[in-house]
């Protein structure tokens, strides 16, 4: 699963009382997901975006993100308000798997043997884990030892670095000429942020939420979701100028963080 970095590093960051890189790590990834990652995308060649397909899930990333507007409100996400968000991503799942009935079952097919998947599987986690843990760890040190805000590292580096597998998988897609992949990809991953990591993290500990990114940053995620909204209705696709054009948004983002 893509967001399992996300997950892990936010809810590790959240039992070692560092909010700011929990929540700035579910803002940031969100912001990369459409700046950075379609953007990359969309340069290999343009992606198809069909309105009609996509709009449900749209609506769902846009809302999700606007929801968190009245829950920052009180600068405290609390174990209450990560209730919330959970049966949030649970009714969408729920919805969801209601819209897309299976067309294919795979029952009779056997990929690989039960045992070495599991094992693989589980030796993973076990990886990701602890991943995971040294990304707080090094993310915490370095906001010490540069006076640097948990919530920048979260918003850039730490955001950055657990995004890869979204950025391998799109860019990967467009290699394939999959291109209609990555924005599906990068929507879906964008929900389960805000839904089920944010809501994962504030329920393993409550949530310090800062200012800036009340002030800041949800503005950024929730102008980029709208304007991801607009390029879909109103073109139905992505090309190389709209994917430039994100990029030169990403490079502004992190210029003005890097000036912060």
């Amino acid at each position: 699963m893509a967001t399992a970095p996300e997950m892990l590093v936010s809810v590790q960051a959240a039992l070692a009382g560092a909010g700011g890189i929990a929540i700035g790590n579910v803002l940031g990834s969100n912001i990369a997901n459409i700046l950075l990652i379609l953007g990359l995308a969309a340069l290999l060649g343009p992606i198809a975006a069909p309105f009609a397909r996509l709009r449900a899930d749209l609506a769902w990333m846009t809302g999700a993100a606007l929801l968190l507007v009245p829950l920052f409100l009180d600068g405290r996400l609390s174990r209450a308000e990560g209730s919330l968000l959970v049966l949030g991503i649970a009714v969408y799942l729920a919805l969801a798997f209601r819209r897309r009935e299976a067309a294919e079952t795979g029952l009779g097919e056997v990929v690989a043997p039960l045992l070495p998947a599991l094992l693989r599987a589980l030796a993973g986690l076990v990886l990701l884990i602890l991943g995971a843990r040294l990304m707080v760890d090094a993310s915490v040190g370095l906001a010490r030892d540069f006076a640097i805000s948990e919530a920048v590292i979260g918003l850039t580096i730490v955001a950055v670095g657990t995004s890869l597998p979204e950025l391998a998988a799109s860019v990967a897609a467009a290699l394939k000429g999959e291109r209609d992949i990555a924005i599906g990809n990068v929507v879906g991953s964008n929900i389960f942020n805000v839904l089920a990591i944010l809501g994962a993290s504030a329920l393993a500990a409550p949530l310090a939420v800062a200012p800036g990114f009340l002030m800041r940053d949800l503005p950024v995620v929730i102008g980029v979701s709208l304007a991801l909204c607009l390029i879909v209705a109103l073109r139905g696709h992505l090309g190389r100028g709209g994917g430039a054009a994100l990029l030169a948004g990403y490079a502004l983002y992190i210029g003005a963080m890097a000036a912060f």
